[in-house]
């Protein structure tokens, strides 16, 4: 066997996986270590985005938490989501904002107060929200699998199908982004020459 990083392997990824697991031994030591550091990463891009002033700043952080979930995707050999998250949401939706930003509001910082008058409220029903979702997932843990199934479609059927079935509809809806696109381009420049008179 080769280098497990040789991309050459049909799923490189789980050949990674594997060099971790043989080279923890019989304990899943160094997987659980990359997980919690992609787990960290993605987690302190979230906070940032919520926590800085500077808009811009936010927009960055929300790319580096994209990334992360991707990262997180291509560890549980979800190759297609995790692809899919780097070119949808790291390479469009995360720049996109970053072009709204930029093109709209600017990345000045507010003249009012960042937090809103009713923050623990919110902060409230962000923790209700976090219980429930423990509570479920700690239910379910004795009922799940401890091994999952090789995913039986591929990244390359997905492709296929992609280019050959499904041709028409991906193209529709490339069409809908791309007037959507321009229509917040036209809104934002006509705020601007309103703003400017």
């Amino acid at each position: 066997m080769g280098h497990p990083l040789y991309f050459g392997y049909e799923h490189p990824w789980r050949e990674f996986d594997r060099f971790l697991r043989e080279s923890a031994g019989k304990g899943r030591l160094a997987v659980g270590i990359v997980f919690y550091l992609i787990s960290a990463v993605a987690v302190g891009g979230a906070l940032a985005a919520v926590l800085l002033k500077n808009l811009v700043h936010c927009a960055l952080a929300l790319t580096v938490a994209f990334l992360g979930l991707a990262l997180l995707f291509l560890q549980l050999d979800a190759q297609f989501a995790g692809f899919a998250q780097i070119l949808v949401y790291v390479g469009a939706v995360a720049i996109l904002v970053v072009f709204a930003i930029l093109l709209t509001r600017g990345s000045d910082l507010p003249k009012e107060g960042v937090f809103s008058k009713s923050w623990v409220v919110g902060l409230a029903i962000a923790a209700a929200v976090f219980a429930v979702l423990g509570w479920v997932v700690l239910q379910a843990g004795p009922w799940l699998p401890n091994e999952t199934a090789v995913p039986a479609v591929t990244v390359n059927q997905i492709g296929q199908a992609l280019m050959g079935r499904y041709v028409l509809p991906l193209e529709i809806v490339a069409v809908l982004l791309t007037a959507a696109l321009l229509g917040a381009v036209i809104v934002a420049m006509h705020e601007k020459e309103g703003t400017k008179q």
